[in-house]
């Protein structure tokens, strides 16, 4: 595997003054890096995120996050949990994980900002179209969102292959929503969908972890989550729940803010499914 501080260490004389920024803040601090955004390090470095992402390809890493797993693998952070052991019995793990949930969601509720999950109901209740995206883990969410608003009667449609999310966000326009779901909010293809589609007039969403992020400056509407599992691993697991309760409670606002009519198609689009249960 490769070294990445012993790689900084000899490419560091052919770096530019913003590479070397770079590279002395990360000597420095890297026990940091696994809880900091791409935005973030770039203003502790005072320099432009293209520059993070060139010195990180310089060291033959594959972008931000590449550089981030490669120092957590260096520094030992190999656990995918905090507490849980490998001495833990199933329903021990259980246990932890139910906690961490609980941590997460306390965590979520004390960081949302009432307002903006207020302008997303809105957004998305008065919403033409409803395109959401969301890659890897993010992306059962993304499709969960779709279930749920298709449910309530919004024209809503899940993307997980970046170039149908292109696609898809070039063809919105005013009066449509674009939801970008992304725990690090440094994917590169979620943000490029929402750049484009806040081009064609659409309102934008993002539902990503607190602090900011690559994804928040594409977005009219920033939906927080939270958890401290970043603090310890490379994972994001937790957060995945409070992304699902986000879109859980913006689908009940959305259905009782509903007409009768509206509220009767509900009733109905449940009735069709009653012939596909024994």
């Amino acid at each position: 595997m490769k070294n990445v501080l012993m790689s900084i260490k000899l490419s560091y004389e052919d770096m530019g003054r913003a590479e070397k920024r770079v590279a002395d803040w990360i000597m420095d601090n890297h026990a940091k890096l696994f809880t900091m955004s791409i935005t973030e390090l770039a203003a502790e470095c005072h320099c432009g995120e293209a520059t993070i992402v060139r010195f990180a390809r310089r060291l033959g890493l594959d972008g931000y996050q590449g550089l981030k797993i490669s120092l957590a693998m260096e520094e030992g952070h190999r656990q995918i949990s905090n507490t849980i052991v490998a001495e833990d019995t199933p329903y021990e793990v259980f246990e932890k994980v139910c906690d961490g949930i609980y941590l997460s969601l306390e965590m979520t509720k004390k960081i949302l900002r009432r307002e903006q999950i207020a302008a997303a109901a809105e957004a998305i209740l008065s919403a033409r179209k409803v395109a959401i995206y969301g890659l890897g883990n993010s992306a059962s969410v993304a499709l969960d969102a779709q279930h749920k608003f298709m449910r309530a009667g919004i024209l809503a449609v899940s993307y997980s292959d970046n170039h149908m999310q292109a696609i898809s966000a070039s063809q919105l326009r005013q009066g449509d929503v674009a939801i970008g779901v992304s725990h690090s909010g440094s994917s590169k293809d979620i943000v490029d969908a929402l750049r484009i589609a806040r081009e064609k007039g659409a309102t934008t969403i993002s539902i990503t972890n607190k602090g900011r992020s690559p994804v928040t400056k594409q977005s009219d509407i920033v939906l927080n989550t939270a958890s401290d599992e970043t603090q310890y691993s490379i994972l994001a697991l937790n957060s995945r729940i409070s992304q699902l309760a986000l879109i859980d409670a913006l689908y009940y606002y959305i259905v009782y803010s509903l007409d009768d009519e509206a509220r009767r198609a509900i009733d109905e689009t449940e009735l069709s499914l009653e012939s596909k249960k024994f």
